[in-house]
């Protein structure tokens, strides 16, 4: 993997620090499988009720937004931002998803 200068280094005046932004297949293939299941099964964020299941779908959405994120190859600069999407936390809320889905 080669390493890229963080964004609006060269205008800020600091020295480029290395970045790992590169392509990361399992994450985005995790949310386009999130996307496209959610979109052709959308009972999938509703509970056993049929009511939809918010906190369920936070965590599906947190998933798919962090392996877009990180699966395009974009990679914060802002610690908070990098820590919420990166390739782990969508492991974690993918965690989080099966969870409140069938542990609850």
């Amino acid at each position: 993997m080669r390493k890229l200068p963080t964004a609006g280094s060269a205008t800020d005046g600091d020295p480029a620090e290395p970045v790992d932004a590169a392509i990361h297949l399992p994450s985005l293939i995790t949310a386009v499988a999130i996307m496209l299941t959610g979109s052709v099964y959308p009972l999938l964020f509703a509970g056993p009720d049929g009511k939809a299941d918010h906190g369920l779908a936070m965590a599906l959405f947190w998933a798919m937004s962090a392996g877009l994120v990180r699966g395009v190859g974009f990679v914060p600069r802002a610690r908070l931002w990098r820590l919420l999407f990166s390739g782990w936390s969508c492991v974690v809320a993918l965690l989080l998803a099966g969870w409140l889905r069938f542990a609850v």
